[in-house]
């Protein structure tokens, strides 16, 4: 492949990287770094590796946000029983 298109697939994630809202994105800075450092270590696949690592960092965070919603939820539904007072 020639320069030019690893410059060109590089712009090309990085655009689309950014396009996403800030709110959507939580995860993804991590995930794109640990990705990116993976994917360089594998065989120089930086820009691979952080893509990927972005949606797996973005979906954890999205499930991990998720579970803490529903675990409110059922402590709101299901309030501990009042302490007796004491004498």
């Amino acid at each position: 492949m020639h320069p030019i298109r690893h410059l060109l697939a590089a712009a090309l994630a990085a655009s689309v990287a950014l396009a996403a809202a800030p709110a959507q994105a939580k995860g993804c800075i991590k995930g794109a770094v640990v990705g990116g450092v993976a994917g360089h270590v594998a065989g120089h696949h930086a820009v691979a590796g952080a893509v990927v690592g972005c949606a797996v960092g973005h979906h954890l965070a999205a499930k991990k946000d998720r579970e803490q919603r529903e675990a409110a939820r059922a402590a709101a539904a299901n309030p501990p029983p009042a302490s007796a007072p004491h004498p």
